[in-house]
């Protein structure tokens, strides 16, 4: 299964409700089995992001529709990113290693 980061804000609903945002992960989590994706955890940060989660999924269309009904919902805005462990950039380095050729400038 292929990880993804999704970074979230908070809309102005979102923080109007912040009190509930807990409660909102958890329904989160929920939605996320019922498309078949694992929620590995679940963050709250301070800075740019107001939430951080990280996802397992067994294809893009998936985590796809999975953050495009935590949107729907209005609580916040996703940003999602693909994330390579070790091994995943290792074979992408391989595919590069391949590739004798320079790139034009």
């Amino acid at each position: 299964m292929a990880t993804y980061i999704v970074l979230n804000r908070f809309t102005d609903q979102g923080i109007r409700n912040v009190r509930e945002t807990t409660n909102r992960a958890d329904a989160v989590r929920e939605l996320a089995r019922k498309f078949g994706v694992n929620t590995k955890d679940i963050y709250w940060t301070l800075g740019e992001y107001d939430v951080v989660a990280v996802f397992e999924s067994p294809d893009e269309a998936s985590i796809t529709a999975l953050t495009l009904a935590i949107g729907q919902a209005g609580n916040v805005h996703t940003q999602m990113l693909r994330a390579l462990n070790k091994e995943e950039m290792k074979g992408v380095l391989a595919k590069l290693a391949q590739v004798r050729e320079a790139v034009p400038a």
